[in-house]
């Protein structure tokens, strides 16, 4: 298992993208603190989600996914470090 790191800039009206959202809440453990990042716990690849996710965006928007490592840092609410060190193990 691995925590991948998924951000995106939709260009259309939130209420367009509920099949692209629907993704996230299909993975046991995620994190949403920030407006357009999920962290997600998973067996899946970068491109795994990738394939999965590009059909339910539109052609101006954009996706990144990045596999986290345990070098990270930022500010954050703690229960949100919280989850980051548990899943990274």
């Amino acid at each position: 298992m691995k925590v991948l790191l998924i951000t995106y800039d939709l260009k259309e009206p939130k209420q367009q993208y509920a099949n692209f959202f629907a993704e996230f809440q299909k993975t046991t453990k995620w994190w949403h603190y920030l407006e357009s990042t999920w962290l997600v716990y998973t067996e899946l690849t970068p491109k795994q989600w990738s394939d999965t996710l590009v059909p339910k965006i539109y052609d101006k928007d954009y996706l990144l996914i990045i596999e986290v490592t345990p070098s990270y840092y930022g500010w954050l609410p703690k229960d949100a470090w919280a989850w980051i060190k548990e899943n990274l193990g």
